[in-house]
């Protein structure tokens, strides 16, 4: 166990598990939480034993209630001297991250919470979440989040959730497809094991170029894509894990990945 300011890392098997602490204030965003996230996310990229990154909040009421507004809207204008944000150089870290990252979503997840759960590759959220975009409702605009959204679900369900302000129930978020799975908060943390197990048994070398791929296609038109993904397949074909894969597949036997020690 370690602990970061405001934020807590955990090591549980192959997931590193980063818990925003800060229960009284709704495991808001400030300066220190997306910090301990960042750090977090560098130290896991260099170990090459885990399998996931697991994101969550401090207890069962809020994922991440988005910016701390407590000392007002300023929060949205600190840093004008860079050209970039510091949630913006996580989301870039996030997205380069070669480890899928699970959102376990236990509780309200809105605004700025929004935009973490978007950030990863995978969601779980407890049947009792409520998900939103009430940025508007402060004299703002969901304007970051947006980016990672629209990729992600239909426009008209982000014209909805930006420009209504709001919540929606964890039924609604899985049709929408912001999330991947709803369950009761009893059954959280064993269905994001699951998924852990079910990541852990494939390739980290496939997936780690899988996740350079599905980004670096989103940028791309039909005919472009498909020229890539003829590349990539070609080259994913000559790596040791996929040879490995390949053995183990025609003798029967769980492969023994590069990262394990193995082929």
């Amino acid at each position: 166990m370690s602990d970061r300011p405001e934020t807590r890392t955990e090591r549980r098997g192959a997931a590193l598990w980063v818990t925003i602490d800060r229960e009284a204030r709704r495991n808001a965003i400030n300066p220190r939480v997306i910090a301990g996230i960042h750090a977090a996310l560098r130290d896991a990229a260099a170990d090459p034993a885990l399998r996931a990154v697991v994101l969550t909040g401090a207890g069962e009421k809020a994922f991440c209630a988005g910016a701390d507004l407590s000392t007002g809207t300023g929060v949205f204008t600190a840093g004008l001297e860079e050209p970039t944000t510091d949630f913006g150089r996580l989301a870039r870290e996030a997205r380069e991250l070669g480890i899928p990252l699970i959102a376990r979503v236990n509780g309200a997840c809105v605004a700025g919470g929004m935009g973490l759960m978007a950030l990863c590759d995978l969601a779980v959220a407890a049947d009792h979440a409520r998900f939103g975009l009430p940025e508007a409702k402060v004299g703002v605009f969901a304007m970051q989040v947006l980016v990672y959204l629209r990729g992600m679900i239909g426009a008209r369900h982000v014209n909805e959730l930006c420009l209504t302000g709001a919540l929606i129930d964890a039924a609604r978020a899985r049709e929408m497809g912001l999330i991947n799975h709803v369950v009761s908060a009893a059954e959280l943390d064993a269905k994001v094991e699951e998924l852990v197990a079910q990541l852990a048994a494939t390739s980290p070398v496939a997936l780690r170029r899988g996740k350079y791929a599905i980004a670096a296609m989103e940028r791309m038109a039909f005919h472009e894509a498909l020229a890539f993904a003829e590349t990539q397949i070609a080259v994913a074909s000559r790596t040791a894990d996929a040879e490995e894969g390949l053995a183990a597949f025609n003798e029967r036997r769980p492969p023994r990945w590069l990262a394990e020690g193995g082929a």
